[in-house]
């Protein structure tokens, strides 16, 4: 939304919410997320024709075009819980759109939900509102990632956008195509049946989450036998029809897309009577979780098989660098791993708050288990071992002779990214261990 303001200053934007305090960081100059050049974007449009509010009444009355952007989270509860989308708040926000409009509008998904959620969007919008008031559903899925996202939106491989086949379906496309051409060419921007575009963006984040999960299985592999990941990974990707992206070996993906968008796919295989094809997409969720554990495992038995006791620094938290988020985060499942082996933590993300780094690994402000730490040098100082969680630009210039005189002998070095110069760190005196190397 911030970048359809900027693009588009005839355009006005208003983000609503319900919860205030997140609209109060909006409009502070401490904005809730952190991505490079969206202080920016959001500066010069904010108050301009960007606006933030929670009265979602007001926001829903004025607006022609309406972006439903609300979570659609994987259930923890009740039938098909752990596989299924959970459309909750998808249907309030229908409910409130329905409730509040007193003209036809343009409803589009934005959320990444399970195909056919348009039908049953539009089943709850046609049947709590007035007769006189038509809605056309549109699915318009959004491809950025996370640290490159303002980069991603300025100029996006394409745009699409999803919707019925009818003579106002298309209208209703070509209305929001005219908003994303004020700044990208028309060639980019894909128009689909609905159904079509709700499953593009599942199987998108599928494909990419499996050669993720493909690399990693294979890195393991190279440990064994003495191959280099990152040689086999520039090798093969160098194969015009495989290419050289999502191949880089690590402790594991994470964020709030890709395992979530896999078992919705993995719910719909079954769903729909295809057992094979859903045990197939199942394995790249095993095949990350594992590589999570085999992380964790390789720090407790080259400590000696005991983490007892001992301090370990993690040198990130977020789930990839140039980001605040940990939904999902490799180093979340690490830390816990280690926590349960009595291990002492020392923890240092530039971006990411104390609070949420507690909150996520469920342990208490004043626990003596924890150390979150200002700067990556207090956190490895008397630490037994130093394991690299997230590729932070900052962690490939640490000065990691400082690091090994102020760490417990021998130090060890896990280079969960595969970020660190490996010969250096072993002239220096470390034990290296790196993912597939």
């Amino acid at each position: 939304m911030a970048m359809i303001a900027f693009k588009c200053p005839d355009i006005s934007v208003t983000v609503a919410d319900i919860n205030e305090s997140r609209i109060a960081a909006w409009n502070s100059d401490d904005l809730p997320v952190f991505e490079p050049g969206l202080d920016d974007i959001v500066a010069t449009a904010r108050g301009r024709n960007l606006f933030f509010t929670t009265d979602k009444v007001a926001a829903i009355k004025e607006a022609d075009i309406i972006f439903v952007s609300v979570g659609t989270p994987t259930k923890t509860y009740g039938v098909d819980a752990g596989r299924a989308a959970d459309l909750k708040y998808v249907e309030l926000c229908a409910r409130d759109i329905a409730e509040y409009s007193d003209r036809s509008k343009i409803v589009v998904e934005k959320s990444t939900i399970p195909v056919r959620t348009a039908e049953s969007l539009k089943t709850v919008l046609t049947a709590n509102s007035n007769a006189d008031v038509q809605f056309q559903v549109l699915s318009n899925p959004e491809f950025l990632a996370e640290g490159t996202a303002m980069e991603d939106l300025d100029n996006p491989d394409r745009v699409l956008i999803g919707g019925e086949e009818t003579p106002e379906g298309l209208e209703a496309m070509e209305t929001l195509t005219s908003v994303y051409a004020h700044w990208i060419d028309r060639d980019r921007i894909i128009q689909t049946n609905l159904w079509s575009s709700e499953l593009s963006k599942l199987v998108a984040n599928a494909f990419l989450a499996q050669r993720i999960s493909s690399i990693n299985s294979i890195s393991a592999l190279c440990e064994e036998t003495g191959a280099n990941v990152d040689e086999v990974a520039s090798a093969i990707g160098k194969d015009s029809r495989i290419g050289p992206k999502f191949l880089k070996a690590s402790v594991g993906f994470g964020g709030s897309c890709f395992q979530k968008d896999l078992l919705n796919l993995v719910y719909l295989c079954e769903h729909f009577g295809l057992p094979e094809v859903s045990e197939y997409w199942r394995g790249v969720i095993e095949m990350n979780d594992w590589q999570k554990r085999r992380f964790s495992t390789k720090i407790i038995n080259a400590l000696f098989n005991t983490v007892n006791g001992k301090r370990i620094a993690l040198l990130g938290f977020a789930f990839k660098k140039d980001t605040n988020d940990t939904r999902e985060s490799p180093a979340i499942y690490v830390g816990k791993d280690l926590l349960e082996e009595e291990a002492d933590l020392a923890i240092y993300d530039p971006k990411v708050s104390p609070d949420q780094i507690r909150y996520d690994l469920g342990i208490e402000a004043d626990s003596s288990k924890l150390d979150i730490c200002d700067d990556p040098y207090e956190a490895v100082k008397g630490a037994h071992g130093v394991a690299i969680l997230t590729e932070w630009d900052a962690f490939r210039d640490l000065d990691y002779q400082r690091i090994f005189d102020n760490m417990m002998k021998p130090a060890f070095i896990f280079d969960g990214r595969n970020i660190a110069n490996r010969a250096q760190l072993k002239e220096i005196g470390f034990e290296v261990y790196a993912i597939g190397r």
